[in-house]
């Protein structure tokens, strides 16, 4: 469904009527109603905008996710092997 504005009068109070040719007329003015768009060019600015600040945030929050569990199985190898070094260090100076 195609929707119709008037520029110049609030939308609230308006209504459509037709004119002799078929055109749209504004109820209260008179002027010719013009289309309004599905998405005009504000929009598109401010969804790319959105974007490329919400997207990276997004992309960390599931990284994050992914090398948690990665960073569980890090620290323990790491703790084992630290302490597996100190046991054989302090043999070897005996």
């Amino acid at each position: 469904m195609i929707k119709y504005y008037c520029p110049y009068c609030n939308s609230k109070y308006q209504f459509k009527s037709i004119s002799n040719t078929g055109k749209l007329l504004c109820g209260l003015c008179g002027e010719e109603m013009i289309k309004k768009s599905f998405i005009n060019i504000k929009q598109i600015i401010s969804l790319t905008v959105v974007i490329t600040f919400v997207l990276p945030l997004i992309y960390t929050f599931i990284l994050s996710i992914i090398n948690k569990k990665d960073l569980k199985k890090d620290i323990y190898q790491t703790s084992n092997t630290k302490s597996l070094r100190s046991l054989n260090l302090s043999r070897i100076k005996i």
